[in-house]
């Protein structure tokens, strides 16, 4: 339990160095293509979506430590074009919630040890070569 804990610690410093790094590339722009509203904006404010579940999981403030990152997300979510197509930090969060509640009682139902992205029942069907 001491090493999951601190590997755990270890990976939630390792994702703040790099949401730093986001931040570093902002610098006083409030966005990352500088006053415009750009392609490199629309390709990572999909993650903010993210932020909730992780500070919520991860016992931690993404705000506290890149205050920056998330002043620029927060802008970036009052476009109208992203508030009607990215989901809200807190229903993210909820099917996330809902997600890991899922793989925990197909653990139990099936005794597999299975994570995100495996196959409980077995190997990965084979892929269709049409």
């Amino acid at each position: 339990m001491v090493n999951k804990r601190r590997e755990q610690e270890a990976a939630k410093n390792d994702f703040i160095e790099c949401l730093k790094i986001l931040e570093g590339a902002l610098r006083e722009k409030p966005y990352f293509g500088g006053d415009n509203f750009g392609f490199v904006d629309i390709a990572v404010i999909g993650y903010y979506s993210w932020f909730y579940a992780y500070e919520t999981y991860g016992n931690f403030s993404i705000e506290a430590e890149c205050p920056k990152l998330v002043a620029w997300a927060k802008r970036c979510m009052q476009r109208d074009s992203m508030a009607k197509s990215l989901p809200t930090n807190i229903r993210f969060a909820s099917l996330y919630q809902w997600q890991d509640k899922s793989l925990e009682l197909n653990k139990k139902v099936s005794g597999s040890s299975a994570g995100y992205g495996e196959n409980p029942v077995g190997s990965a069907p084979e892929p269709c070569n049409a």
